[in-house]
């Protein structure tokens, strides 16, 4: 531990396709490892504050907003995919992150950039990513069961996915101009996908659904499609030599533990973190889990480091 004189740099990287991206780099002089936050879907870098927080006088953080998240810029829809969000967080990393060791903390959709970025760049992890924090995500299959999974298999038999996809993508906008924000209806939704079974303070939720349902539906809608056809699993063997922590809430309806259980398999080396009685906003929920699995984490690589 040590204690630098800790400042707030607000800047943006550029991607290779010319979006500005929002960055935020919690810069600590003597700081010789950095922790980089991406967040979820419709989420924005502010999910993160308590971690942010945690990490302080132990690494630098850096966080930042996806593409047409939060204070980043939208670009052109027919690049929001999470193979783009991969090389997204490549130029953050190439521009903005100082030199020296960088653990990955990516929540959800933020875990699926991580893995993206390992297929496009291996030769980063092990170098340059020195360690990973897998929450609340998948390598892919992420509708398999349920009636969503079959309704989407109907589909894309029936080749209706595109279709009714690029429907809602033309609808967003005109659906965006009519959207009613904070809802009781949504409310309840975001209650039951992203919580778990215990009780949760109302004014949580709120929190929560107000960062949510502050992307537009047009930016949503246009990376469904990417959702859907996540599959990273070979990307995880780019990951077997660094240090990995993977954590999920066994109420996870989003990302379900099973997903967490199915990479564990590929990284038999890495902490798996199993949070009884929470969903998919772990990190709000259970702060004090989180945070000491990331610390924990972050001596592990200290120590692999110092070897």
């Amino acid at each position: 531990m040590h204690s630098g004189a800790m400042s707030v740099l607000v800047t943006r990287a550029r991607t290779d396709d010319g979006v500005d991206l929002h960055v935020e780099v919690d810069s600590d002089p003597l700081a010789d490892l950095t922790v980089v936050f991406v967040h979820g879907f419709t989420a924005r870098l502010e999910e993160f504050e308590l971690q942010r927080q945690a990490v302080r006088g132990r690494a630098r953080a850096v966080l930042y907003d996806h593409r047409g998240h939060g204070a980043s810029r939208k670009g052109n829809v027919h690049h929001a995919s999470i193979d783009q969000l991969g090389r997204d967080l490549g130029a953050v990393l190439d521009q903005v992150v100082p030199p020296g060791p960088v653990v990955l903390f990516g929540h959800s959709m933020g875990g699926m950039t991580v893995m993206a970025l390992a297929r496009q760049r291996p030769e980063l992890f092990g170098q340059r990513v020195v360690g990973a924090f897998l929450m609340s995500t998948s390598s892919g299959g992420l509708i398999e069961a349920g009636p969503l999974g079959m309704a989407v298999r109907i589909a894309r038999r029936l080749h209706l996915l595109r279709p009714i996809l690029v429907w809602l993508r033309l609808w967003a906008p005109l659906l965006e101009r009519y959207r009613r924000r904070g809802t009781r209806i949504a409310r309840a939704y975001y209650r039951h996908y992203l919580f778990g079974n215990e009780d949760v303070d109302p004014e949580l939720i709120s929190l929560v659904q107000r960062q949510l349902e502050e992307t537009p539906w047009p930016v949503a809608a246009a990376f469904y499609r990417t959702l859907l056809d996540h599959d990273e699993h070979a990307s995880l063997t780019a990951m077997q030599d660094i240090e990995v922590t993977l954590l999920v809430g066994d109420s996870d309806r989003l990302t379900p533990v099973s997903h967490s259980r199915r990479m564990a398999e590929e990284l038999p080396d890495a902490e798996l973190v199993v949070v009884p009685g929470v969903g998919h906003s772990v990190n709000l929920t259970r702060p004090e889990v989180v945070d000491a699995a990331l610390l924990r984490l972050i001596e592990r690589v200290q120590q692999a480091l110092a070897a």
